[in-house]
């Protein structure tokens, strides 16, 4: 049986008419990784022949250009530090689909059966989630407000002492990625065009305009708010509406500097970028599919995906 991680891939692709990944297999290798591709439009792969392959890297995060830290299938994590990449012992063989944090020593981690991870700068450790959901994505304003969501509709939240569930007022079968500008500013998305929206008090369902899946959300401000799946969708503070990406491909990741530098990814090694006026096309030279994108800025960003994809953009 497939992932359930992997299945949203499959989902959006199926929306666009593209091929799925296939599902992931065993962690091969633990030493670190080199640049060995480059393409035209300045994005290297960082992925060593046999390093990581057939292995699934779901969400990429960091701190800065020389703290950034990748988390797939099988407990796996990894971490850059500016030059290679090498793996981190993360106590778990649980899949980890989500990263984030408040701070390079305050750092969190969620995936399957419940789990979720604190980094505390030296060792990663357990926490109690309360829970045994499959948590997909993490986001947080600070390290005393911090959100997770997961299949089934649920979303927990961290108050910086204990975990606990929300409660959520409408129907949702799954939650794909959460995102927000403040405590009192959090979109949560997901399977059927979900969009959920948090005030600080109560969560409220949005109208997105799509049945489609929507898998990823960014924004630069509370007014203008981005989110990717089975197409592109932008939202001006009142009203979500479909945007022409320029691509039939499925975009499942998104991530921008500023409201003029903004990066999508998705199926096929789709990489998109927005200047602020269009959206164009950044060839990478790899068709596997990319599940995530983060940078620390323009000129720095990371997309990571299916097979131990690793691939950094400079900007050049």
């Amino acid at each position: 049986m497939k992932k359930l991680f992997v299945l949203l891939v499959t989902l959006v692709l199926c929306a666009s008419t593209i091929a799925g990944c296939s599902a992931p297999s065993n962690q091969t290798s633990s030493t670190t990784s080199s640049q060995t591709t480059t393409s035209a439009t300045g994005w290297v792969s960082q992925q060593n022949p046999g390093f990581y392959q057939g292995l699934e890297l779901y969400t990429v995060w960091g701190t800065s250009s020389s703290d950034v830290f990748a988390v797939g299938t099988q407990g796996t994590i990894i971490h850059y530090n500016g030059k290679s990449w090498s793996t981190m012992t993360s106590g778990t063989t649980d899949d980890l689909n989500g990263i984030w944090g408040n701070s390079s020593s305050d750092v969190y981690a969620c995936g399957t059966n419940g789990i979720i991870l604190h980094y505390n700068g030296k060792t990663w450790s357990p926490m109690v989630s309360n829970t045994a959901v499959y948590f997909t994505r993490i986001w947080g304003s600070s390290s005393s407000d911090i959100f997770a969501v997961a299949t089934l509709g649920a979303i927990q939240h961290y108050d910086g002492k204990t975990w606990s569930g929300m409660t959520i007022s409408v129907p949702v079968s799954w939650f794909f990625d959460i995102w927000g500008t403040s405590a009192s500013d959090v979109f949560a998305v997901g399977r059927g065009g979900t969009v959920l929206h948090y005030d600080g008090n109560a969560w409220s369902s949005m109208v997105s305009g799509t049945t489609n899946v929507i898998s990823g959300i960014w924004g630069s401000s509370p007014s203008n708010v981005f989110a990717v799946g089975g197409g592109l969708f932008h939202y001006d503070g009142s009203t979500w509406s479909s945007i022409n990406s320029g691509t039939t491909a499925p975009l499942i990741g998104i991530w921008g500097d500023s409201p003029s530098d903004i990066f999508a990814v998705g199926g096929g090694g789709v990489v998109l970028h927005y200047d602020g006026n269009t959206w164009s096309s950044l060839p990478t030279g790899t068709t596997t599919n990319f599940n995530c994108v983060w940078g620390s800025s323009s000129s720095n960003v990371f997309a990571v995906g299916a097979d131990g994809t690793l691939w950094h953009y400079s900007g050049n």
